[in-house]
């Protein structure tokens, strides 16, 4: 039925025809109706069905294999891959344009990523630019009870955390996660428990970066394990 579906679709007039592409494929990915292991309809039969032309249709076939959905076998079936153990970086920033097709479970194994490397980032940062650190923290007292003002917040103080850790991978990385972060954060800080518990974290990251430097990466962890556990009771899987 999925399939049949996607006959029956014409090109988004507001997206370029290869961006239309990139939406029908990775969505019908993410969807199961084109499952791991699963190859795709030959070149001309799926231009057809999409309604776009086979370069356009190549173009995006190419770029979707190297970032590592795709495997393309010239002469065979092009197949699609075990993207979690095949992607790469570039793949996430893909997959964050989808979020209403992301996978159960995907928002929680992105937190707990967080949980493994924003301590040790906020850590450096700490010792090396702490004035930064604290006068974007200063701002935290004026934050109006409001999820987006809350998820901005919350996602330039990571930022600056990245961007103040003489590591440019982190701020690439974090790059990555930005649509899915803005599109989750909403949700997380709409909940009252969320907010006050952030409140109480930049607090808490306040006083460590001001007076004991050495614990920053353990306030940093107790509040990225208490941002999974919120989570997990809001969405659960």
């Amino acid at each position: 039925e999925n399939r049949e579906n996607m006959r029956n679709l014409k090109p988004d007039k507001i997206l370029r025809p290869t961006q239309y592409v990139e939406k029908i494929l990775v969505t019908a990915i993410l969807d199961g109706t084109y499952a791991c292991g699963a190859a795709l309809p030959n070149e001309r039969s799926l231009a057809e069905q999409l309604g776009v032309t086979r370069p356009t249709l190549r173009e995006t076939l190419q770029r979707l294999a190297a970032e590592g959905w795709l495997t393309i076998h010239h002469g065979k079936p092009t197949v699609v891959n075990d993207y979690w153990q095949q992607g790469g970086l570039r793949l996430l920033g893909t997959l964050s344009k989808y979020s209403t097709y992301l996978p159960n479970g995907f928002i929680t194994h992105l937190l707990e990523v967080r949980l493994t490397m924003l301590p040790s980032v906020a850590g450096r940062a700490a010792r090396i630019q702490p004035e930064i650190l604290l006068n974007c923290l200063a701002e935290a007292r004026n934050l109006a009870e409001d999820a987006k003002a809350f998820s901005d917040f919350d996602w330039k103080l990571q930022m600056l955390m990245a961007r103040n850790s003489q590591n440019p991978v982190f701020s690439l990385i974090l790059n990555d996660f930005a649509q899915i972060f803005a599109n989750m954060a909403t949700h997380y800080f709409n909940l009252k428990a969320a907010r006050q518990a952030s409140r109480t974290f930049y607090r808490e990251l306040t006083r460590a970066i001001k007076n004991h430097a050495d614990t920053v990466e353990d306030v940093v962890k107790k509040a990225m394990e208490q941002s999974v556990s919120i989570w997990k009771e809001v969405k659960p899987g």
